[in-house]
């Protein structure tokens, strides 16, 4: 997990965070009047699981 997004690997969570900023693949949140949130920068260092490896 990473911000709001949930992946198994560094690059699902990168592509998760460019579908939100492009608006392809999550909906709008009904009822909220403020423009859309940026998802901050992927950090430049590889993301890793962490936690229990299976």
């Amino acid at each position: 997990m990473w911000w709001n997004f949930v992946g198994r690997t560094d690059e699902e969570i990168r592509e998760a965070r460019e579908a939100w900023m492009t608006g392809d693949r999550f909906g709008e949140v009904k009822g909220y009047d403020g423009g859309r949130l940026d998802a901050p920068e992927v950090p430049a260092t590889q993301l890793k699981a962490r936690g229990r490896m299976r």
